[in-house]
Order: C-alpha cells, then sequence, then structure tokens
C-alpha cells in the first residue's frame, strides 16, 4: 500500500504553484492532509491573503470526509442545502464546500488523503490541486 509520504506533498505543492504560475493565476495556498484530515505539509505563495491555507485545507477537509472531490460538495450545497448544512455542523464547521479540494488515491484506489487549494477561481485552483497530485504519481479523485 502507498503511503502519501512528505516527499509526495512536496511534488504536490510545487506543481501546484507551477501550474498557477503557467495560468497567470492569483497566488496560491496549497494544504496536503493525510487520510485523518491531518496536515502533511501546507505553503501559500507570496502575495496571497491571510486565510488562504485555512480556506484549502476546508476544501481538503470536506474532500476526505465524504471521499469525494470538493466539487461534489458544491454540487450538494446547491442540490440539497439541509445535507450539506448538516454536514458542515458535523464537521465543526470545518468543511469549504467549493471546487478546489481533491481527494488523493493510490493506484490500486486506496484513498491516501486530499489537497486543497485556495487562491484563484474555483475551477482554477481545482486544476492546480489535480496538476499536483498526478506529478506526485497518485490518482485524483475531483467529484
Amino acid at each position: 500500500m502507498t503511503e502519501l509520504t512528505l516527499d509526495h506533498a512536496r511534488t504536490i505543492i510545487e506543481t501546484a504553484f507551477a501550474k498557477g504560475e503557467e495560468l497567470g493565476l492569483k497566488p496560491l495556498g496549497v494544504v496536503v492532509l493525510d487520510a485523518g484530515g491531518h496536515p502533511v505539509a501546507m505553503m501559500r505563495q507570496d502575495g496571497s491573503s491571510f486565510m488562504r491555507l485555512d480556506i484549502a485545507g476546508g476544501k481538503a477537509y470536506g474532500a476526505i470526509g465524504v471521499g469525494r472531490g470538493s466539487r461534489f460538495l458544491n454540487d450538494a450545497a446547491i442540490e440539497r442545502p439541509h445535507f450539506v448544512a448538516a454536514l458542515s455542523g458535523v464537521a465543526g464547521g470545518r468543511m469549504v464546500p467549493v471546487p478546489g479540494g481533491v481527494v488523493i488515491k493510490d493506484t490500486e484506489g486506496r484513498a491516501l488523503g486530499g489537497v486543497g487549494v485556495s487562491g484563484d477561481t474555483s475551477d482554477n485552483d481545482e486544476a492546480c490541486a489535480v496538476a499536483g497530485i498526478e506529478a506526485a504519481g497518485l490518482v485524483a479523485i475531483v467529484d
């Protein structure tokens, strides 16, 4: 079984930042959490606002918590707001139900953790998370 390592997290963060620069995005914050929702690594680019890591962490936490990307939570917030409100309560308010939170799986399909990115549009944040996960040789689950 693959384990989510600090080296994986560094690759994910560095690649997410590189993807953001390639796309000309605003400064990003990236948080990598293990399968239990514990931080492995986090970093924000110069010029990013101070809450970027909190928002990114909330995206990753929500994704890990439901085993699906935070895009699913965004859709659920529109379709079933009572469910997302209850889920937020269960999560102690720690989840952010917008795209940009992506589940990390190994090549055998086992969940290893999640990545949250915040700083630009939710779609761009998600694209940076996916790029980082794939660069680390892992599988990104966005929905």
